[in-house]
């Protein structure tokens, strides 16, 4: 009955002061409660570890990345959200069963010496008649599960997961002749007043050129597949044009030289890097990249184009890291310096994605310092010429983002 009356007191005494007391008698009251049972469950389970395994297990929160939805078709196509990873896998499990099949059948089918022979031949002849192109898709669809590090992440995009359609239809893209130091020519629209971020851009991309488009009324303004010519006759392998509205880049236009394809995305948060607070100063090292989370067709095929971005071979003295980690089809962009340094008492050590400590790396912590510039992109259309305009037939506009897309909450594109 006391503990009734006091609740019933909280809430229907009219003194306001004595009101607040109980309020703050009971609140206090349940905080103790909440702090005892979680030392008691703390003694529980330094006792028996399998129960704070269970908890952490049965705790996972229910975000909106964990509820992802993917389409359940076996389509590698743009327009498809599926798991690159796990369709490979179906298809490769397909393939196995289907030449055990026919292994089945080949065994029981050997009734005369004739059939055994003309099958041995049929399987000769197809082993001589093997092109170049099949060893090297047998090739990466081995390469399709890498092994696994010391520190696995899960997060890290695998690009050896690109299907054979996506190869096909951007030869340009994924082929491995290109340059090994790429050459970048940044532009903005006419009447820009932009330099300075233009300028930044240049500064986060290696052997990155910047040249303004005239806007003066007896200058000649050249349209952006006359710049796209000039740079590719000039050994330049991607053209950028930094769109700007209110003084402020809002766009991002990325041409693949020669002939495309054309990624448009639209940029926000926009901070340079002297603008974040402790920020550092970057040098003239080639950077570590990152793509993180690119797991659907069109993720693996926009990480391709931020791979052919940066110098496939990065200085690691310098110790900068460039970071693409894509979430709900918002990609953010950032650059860091780090330095390793000795752990701090009050630190803890450095665990695993299963939650234990990696061994080796005991006494060691990773200090960072962002460099900036930084942005977050979003992807909005993919041509496959240059522009729109440069593009021609049915299939002009590879892909492009329209409303109503993210009206499931659950389903992303990259």
């Amino acid at each position: 009955m006391g503990a009734q009356r006091s609740t019933s007191l909280s809430k229907k005494t009219g003194n306001k002061l004595h009101r607040q007391s109980l309020y703050v008698k009971q609140k206090r009251e349940r905080e103790k409660e909440k702090r005892e049972s979680r030392f008691r469950r703390k003694k529980e389970e330094e006792r028996e570890p399998e129960l704070r395994r269970e908890r952490i297990a049965r705790n996972i929160p229910a975000t909106i990345d964990r509820k992802r939805v993917w389409d359940d078709v076996d389509d590698d196509g743009l327009g498809a959200s599926v798991d690159m990873e796990q369709l490979l896998k179906k298809r490769r499990l397909q393939q196995e069963e289907a030449e055990e099949e026919l292994a089945a059948e080949a065994a029981n089918g050997n009734e005369s010496e004739e059939e055994g022979d003309e099958e041995d031949s049929m399987l000769g002849s197809d082993d001589e008649e093997e092109s170049d192109e099949e060893a090297a898709a047998k090739a990466r669809a081995k390469q399709v599960i890498r092994d696994d590090s010391m520190a696995p992440s899960t997060t890290s995009t695998n690009l050896d997961l690109t299907p054979e359609s996506l190869v096909a239809k951007f030869p340009s893209l994924f082929s491995n002749d290109g340059p090994a130091e790429p050459q970048v020519l940044v532009t903005t629209t006419l009447n820009s007043t932009i330099h300075d971020e233009a300028r930044l851009l240049c500064s986060l991309f290696p052997h990155s050129t910047y040249i303004p488009r005239s806007a003066h009324k007896y200058g000649h303004k050249y349209s952006v597949r006359e710049i796209c010519k000039f740079a590719a006759n000039r050994g330049f392998s991607t053209v950028m044009i930094v769109r700007e509205d209110q003084k402020k880049p809002i766009g991002l236009d990325i041409v693949h030289l020669p002939s495309g394809p054309t990624f448009h995305f639209s940029i926000s948060n926009w901070v340079e890097g002297k603008k974040l607070p402790g920020h550092g100063n970057p040098t003239n090292h080639y950077p570590e990249l990152l793509l993180n989370n690119f797991k659907t067709p069109l993720g693996v095929l926009t990480a391709r184009l931020f791979q052919s971005l940066w110098p496939k071979t990065p200085e690691l003295q310098g110790r900068q890291v460039v970071t693409l980690h894509n979430q709900r089809d918002y990609i953010f962009l950032r650059r860091h310096r780090y330095v390793f340094r000795e752990k701090r008492a009050t630190e803890k050590s450095v665990v695993g994605a299963d939650g234990k400590e990696l061994k080796g790396v005991e006494s060691i912590r990773t200090g960072l310092q962002e460099l900036g510039p930084r942005a977050t992109l979003k992807l909005r259309r993919i041509d496959k010429g240059i522009g729109r305009a440069g593009s021609e037939g049915d299939d002009a506009v590879q892909w492009e983002w329209k409303a109503k897309m993210e009206k499931q909450r659950t389903r992303f594109n990259l």
